[in-house]
């Protein structure tokens, strides 16, 4: 498994799927994103990171039910795959290890004074 495989916007859609399962589709994942960085994000940038992550295997969908709301059109669901979990526990694991070996001087310090 190489971490070259994920870009960071990736990782963030992955987990912000894993977040919304089992209602994740493009637009939910737009919108928790959204919320979570403070940035815009454009549901066409997070289809295409969808359909990369499903084409590398972290990702499988399926047509959810039709709803009235939607004028009878049916959503796209996300999960998370195996592959897609070893993946996401793969990068924190190492993120983990890199913000634990770091010493206390290592950052310059956020506070305000």
């Amino acid at each position: 498994m190489r971490r070259s495989d994920l870009g960071e916007f990736e990782e963030l859609v992955l987990l912000s799927v894993a977040v919304l399962t089992p209602s994740a589709y493009s637009v939910a994942v737009a919108e928790h994103l959204e919320l979570q960085t403070g940035k815009t994000i454009t549901t066409g940038a997070v289809h295409s990171a969808l359909q990369r992550l499903e084409k590398k295997g972290y990702l499988e969908s399926a047509m959810g039910e039709a709803s009235k709301a939607r004028g009878g059109r049916r959503k796209r669901l996300f999960t998370v795959t195996m592959l897609g979990s070893k993946m996401l526990h793969s990068v924190k694991d190492i993120r983990d290890n890199l913000w634990s070996s770091m010493g206390p001087q290592s950052l310059p310090n956020l506070s305000t004074n």
